[in-house]
């Protein structure tokens, strides 16, 4: 009897514990200047909509804003594929007044990414969609997020939401200039693309579901590393060309400076003005 008392009080803590600990820790991670946690909370209204992975983050949000006078918000996440950024988009458009413009970087259309899914569990209590989204691509962590608390916290989201807790993520970007060591092996180098049709159907219901609320849609590709050789992009560029029946803007040969880059998928922040000012010429934006 004694063990028994033993057992149930140590569960009863385990259990006690696990539910104050994730609630402390979520109250935190909702009240932070993270993009996300913003998105939830209602407090992301923009007039430009940026939406893709780490190339979306090109889209610099402080020189958009300084050259154009709009404001603007940033869905994009460092490996975030379509079928996950379909569910955001969609929560926003629920949650603020549609913007005027959606810019989307067509590259998060490549794969899709079920680690970082996983790590949406953080917010999948405040999105019913964001919730069946894990429990039909992730069920065991969907299930690990019932059973503790403290596990839908126990991923890269969370900690980047404590990092941006008191602090705006709208300058996220590459702040380097690629090392030369990569400059000079960059003949040799490449990027594979695959055409997944999953993910582009979600891509074009996000497109519809925008148009439907009166936003203009530009579909892009953000630049390469000069000389980089990037296979079948041209064919994933025509899939979602013929499926979504927009153009997609090419700029992936727009930047020829080794200089404006970070690495070789990334402009770094004088690239990205760059791009912008592109852009900008080109009435994109």
């Amino acid at each position: 009897m004694k063990h028994t008392l033993w057992f149930l009080s140590f569960f009863f803590l385990l259990f006690a514990g696990d539910r104050a600990g994730g609630h402390f820790l979520q109250r935190m991670s909702d009240a932070s200047q993270f993009r996300y946690a913003r998105l939830y909370r209602g407090e992301a209204a923009a007039d430009v909509l940026l939406v893709g992975n780490s190339r979306g983050l090109t889209f610099y949000q402080p020189y958009i804003e300084e050259v154009t006078g709009l404001r603007t918000f940033n869905l994009s996440y460092n490996g975030l594929s379509m079928d996950v950024a379909k569910v955001l988009v969609l929560d926003y458009l629920d949650r603020h007044p549609p913007p005027r413009k959606m810019l989307l970087d067509i590259t998060l259309c490549d794969r899709a990414n079920p680690t970082l899914t996983a790590g949406f569990l953080t917010y999948a209590h405040h999105s019913h969609r964001l919730d069946t989204l894990l429990r039909n691509q992730t069920p065991k962590v969907w299930w690990g997020g019932k059973l503790s608390a403290l596990f839908r916290l126990n991923n890269e989201i969370f900690q980047r939401a404590l990092y941006y807790r008191d602090r705006t993520d709208a300058d996220w970007l590459l702040d380097r200039t690629i090392a030369p060591a990569l400059v000079a092996e960059a003949d040799s180098a490449s990027l594979q693309f695959d055409i997944h049709p999953a993910l582009i159907q979600h891509l074009k219901e996000t497109v519809a579901a925008a148009h439907a609320k009166g936003v203009a849609i530009e579909l892009v590709i953000s630049p390469y590393f000069p000389n980089l050789t990037v296979r079948n992009l041209d064919a994933l560029k025509n899939e979602i060309e013929q499926t979504t029946q927009l153009t997609v803007r090419d700029y992936r040969r727009a930047l020829t400076n080794p200089s404006d880059f970070g690495d070789y998928a990334h402009p770094n922040k004088k690239g990205s003005a760059k791009y912008i000012d592109l852009l900008r010429g080109d009435g994109v934006l």
